[in-house]
């Protein structure tokens, strides 16, 4: 089956891949779309250090190929959206409602992909860059049929990491004010989600001018290309920012910009060993950075939540499919999405 795999050098769309069948607790997907996000390049680029070879890939939909024993939530057929999560349901974090915190969710990766009889890591507990895939039955959301499986691969990460950051992490409330640093995918969902939130004032920052008809369409009420600007608008400062970038001196800008008893969200991914600043004495007037694993979500809660919304009208999907791609177009898809020409680039099987 086709694929596209990381060697530590470079990435290439391979046509024999092997995956096995699915265990007790497991399923099997037919994956029909993919979303390419930015955590994918961090691999390939070493922002995000991960062992190789692997099968790259966390944001997907597809069919229920199989199953394996005890699962009964899902069966061959069902339409699924696919999230990260390969938590175990048991710990204490889980049963406290905090799958993202669950220690066997994080920096455990299995090898259920074979190429040449060589093993092959699952990156992210998902590799959805493969025609088909196995995960966790935790990790396979059912969803309605009449969703389009292109825009439903988008909600197993950036639509759950965005919109989930906001409602789940952050809370926004009615009336108040968010900063949203960065408009790709992540910042997107941001901006929707503060919008479903009854945020007031959503004030969007990205440096391509081109990005505010997108913004705007997802619910910023204000577009500025820098960060200079946001006081004119928000004198005070906002009550909540988040850096979607994933750059230090933005992290900073964010802190900087809270109003008092503000939150700075850090979503965007720096390198692993990327440190940031703050001024300590700014922080006494109640303020607050958070960091936010995956929205701080419960996967098959919020999944099914978020396409009841799309169906609903209230939350946006297709908007975020900017342009679609074959899987053997994974290069083009990978430059357009690095250079921003696209809100997100899906590749399609």
């Amino acid at each position: 089956m086709r694929g596209v795999i990381f060697d530590g050098k470079q990435t290439q769309v391979v046509d024999d891949l092997e995956v096995r069948d699915p265990g007790p607790g497991e399923v099997r997907v037919a994956v029909s779309a993919a979303g390419l996000c930015h955590s994918d390049l961090s691999v390939v680029d070493g922002t995000i250090p991960f062992p190789v070879p692997v099968v790259l890939g966390h944001e997907g939909a597809g069919v229920v190929e199989s199953v394996g024993a005890g699962v009964t939530h899902v069966r061959p057929g069902d339409h699924v959206a696919l999230s990260t999560l390969a938590n175990c349901g048991a710990c204490a974090e889980c049963d406290r409602g905090r799958p993202t915190m669950c220690r066997k969710a994080i920096g455990m990766p299995r090898q259920p992909f074979t190429r040449g009889g060589r093993p092959l890591y699952q990156f992210a507990s998902n590799s959805a860059f493969a025609e088909r895939t196995v995960v966790k039955a935790v990790q396979a959301v059912r969803i309605p049929e009449d969703i389009p499986l292109p825009s439903a691969a988008l909600i197993g990460c950036g639509v759950v990491t965005g919109v989930g950051a906001v409602l789940n992490r952050a809370r926004v409330d009615h009336g108040e004010s968010v900063l949203v640093i960065g408009t790709g995918g992540i910042g997107l969902n941001v901006i929707q989600g503060a919008r479903i939130a009854g945020a007031l004032k959503i004030v969007a920052v990205d440096s391509n001018p081109a990005k505010e008809t997108v913004a705007r369409r997802f619910g910023a009420t204000h577009f500025l290309t820098s960060t200079e600007a946001v006081r004119e608008i928000l004198p005070t400062g906002a009550d909540h920012a988040f850096e979607c970038v994933g750059r230090v001196e933005l992290v900073r800008r964010a802190v900087d910009l809270l109003d008092r008893h503000g939150q700075a969200v850090l979503l965007g991914v720096p390198p692993a060993t990327a440190e940031a600043s703050f001024l300590v004495s700014a922080m006494y007037l109640d303020k607050s950075i958070l960091g936010c694993r995956y929205g701080s979500s419960r996967p098959q809660r919020d999944i099914a939540l978020y396409a009841d919304l799309y169906r609903e009208g209230r939350l946006l999907l297709d908007e975020l499919v900017t342009r679609t791609y074959p899987v053997e177009d994974f290069d083009k898809a990978a430059q357009d999405a690095h250079e921003g020409r696209v809100a997100r680039a899906v590749l399609t099987f």
